[in-house]
């Protein structure tokens, strides 16, 4: 059973539905217990870091969170659930996150340009991962495959070991990440089309 975490940000049924059509069964949880009976676990998010580890915190979820990847269980990050395993969060002030994964959320700059074109903020959109790592979720996906962001800030781990896979806007940023159990994307793998629905049954496959 995958498990994916409610705690009140999050697009969730579009992932639900991602395992769905790749043939997995996903269950949409707010009971923290859930997480414990779980195979796997998923992290989705979307919106400001300090409200939703606000939101994980008054829920009862960080606990089972670090129990579960502790105990190596496969857990998958999406969006905001890669920058929430992070140490900390500059997203309006300094907040401390999961620190599941020593480094910093940092925002993309203003003016940065490409091609002689000024890049907006959020990066939003299509862009290509160059892999770096060949972690489970990516087996099958090649380099250069493109998938779906939105997103103004990225991660800056301390240990470039974890960095799975890079994506360029402006800068060469941190778009995935992979340590033992736990993987987590910048982008939305139930978005990017059939590239990103076999990353999910990667993930539903990992052991």
């Amino acid at each position: 059973m995958i498990a994916i975490i409610d705690y009140g940000m999050g697009n969730l049924r579009s992932v639900q539905k991602g395992f769905e059509k790749v043939g997995y069964e996903a269950v949409v949880t707010s009971d923290p217990k859930t997480l414990l009976e779980a195979e796997r676990v998923v992290l989705p998010g979307v919106g400001a870091f300090r409200d939703c580890m606000n939101n994980l915190e008054q829920a009862g979820f960080v606990e089972p969170i670090l129990r579960v990847i502790k105990e190596g269980r496969p857990f998958l990050g999406i969006c905001l659930g890669l920058q929430l395993l992070f140490t900390e969060s500059e997203e309006f002030g300094t907040h401390k996150g999961l620190d599941v994964i020593p480094g910093k959320v940092v925002r993309f700059e203003d003016g940065m340009e490409e091609g002689g074109e000024q890049l907006k903020v959020p990066h939003m959109g299509w862009n290509q991962l160059a892999v770096k790592r060949e972690a489970p979720v990516f087996q099958g996906i090649g380099d250069g495959t493109n998938v779906y962001f939105v997103h103004s800030y990225y991660v800056k781990p301390e240990d470039e070991n974890v960095v799975a896979a890079t994506t360029t806007y402006g800068v060469e940023f941190c778009s995935a990440i992979w340590r033992d159990n736990v993987m987590a994307t910048q982008f939305h793998p139930e978005k990017s089309q059939e590239m990103g629905l076999a990353m999910l049954r990667n993930f539903a496959q990992m052991k």
